[in-house]
């Protein structure tokens, strides 16, 4: 099956292009920036590979959740694309959970492991105001399934349960916030990629997750973006207040 597949939920905008047995690939700054790079660079895709929109059997794009100036691009341009292709007709468009790319893409890295038949990865993804998006996800079978809904929390209350692998992007970010008890479990670094997209496509659309280019939404878990400025002010002050209070208990 041929695909195009685009994630700009995260800092790196990620595309990529299927004939079904060659992939075309591109990545650059994502997020808000990728609100004017991302129709060039797929045009520029396409031109590289000779494919064309008419010709794809499904755009899939990442949903979320993520940045939400990202989703709102990857979504109107999944639209308009699938919208104008065909004179018109159209063609499906594939919402991919950002979280489900992002633990196909930590998978993948650990190809040489001997079978992932029962893996099991939690991925973890900055959702930023110190809070990580968390999800699981289990392979059976060849199929990548979701062991549960979307979630937010905090890095230090973090709890992994039955889970093989932890993989994401926050390990750096929240390094001295995550509990200590994470260090038994093996890490990945990972983000969603669009080339992650483009293995878990094939299944996903057979299973019928295709849609038509009306229903390209954005997978929102939370719906504040930023904290306010009398937040941010008060959250410095309690930092503040809590550096002093631990230097007043333990005194040098």
């Amino acid at each position: 099956m041929k695909f195009l597949a685009f994630d700009t939920s995260t800092d790196v905008m990620s595309i990529a292009l299927t004939d079904g047995a060659r992939v075309w690939q591109h990545s650059g700054p994502g997020g808000a920036k990728s609100s004017t790079t991302l129709i060039p660079a797929i045009l520029a895709l396409l031109a590289e590979s000779g494919l064309t929109l008419d010709g794809l059997d499904a755009i899939a794009f990442g949903r979320g959740p993520g940045s939400f100036t990202g989703l709102r691009t990857a979504c109107a341009v999944a639209q308009g694309l699938a919208f104008g292709a065909r004179q018109g007709a159209g063609i499906p468009v594939l919402p991919v959970d950002t979280l489900m790319a992002l633990a196909e893409e930590a998978r993948f890295q650990l190809a040489d492991r001997p079978g992932d038949a029962g893996l099991r990865i939690m991925a973890l993804l900055d959702a930023r105001m110190d809070e990580m998006y968390v999800q699981r996800f289990e392979w059976t079978a060849g199929a990548c399934k979701a062991l549960d809904e979307c979630y937010l929390v905090r890095p230090e209350n973090l709890a992994p349960a039955d889970t093989d692998l932890l993989a994401g992007n926050v390990f750096g970010v929240y390094a001295d916030r995550l509990p200590a008890g994470l260090a038994a479990f093996a890490r990945v670094e990972a983000l969603p990629t669009a080339t992650a997209m483009l293995r878990l496509a094939p299944a996903l659309a057979a299973a019928g997750h295709c849609v038509d280019a009306a229903l390209a939404l954005p997978l929102y878990v939370r719906d504040k973006v930023a904290f306010t400025t009398d937040e941010r002010a008060r959250a410095k002050e309690d930092k503040a207040q809590a550096a002093l209070a631990a230097e007043l208990a333990n005194p040098k």
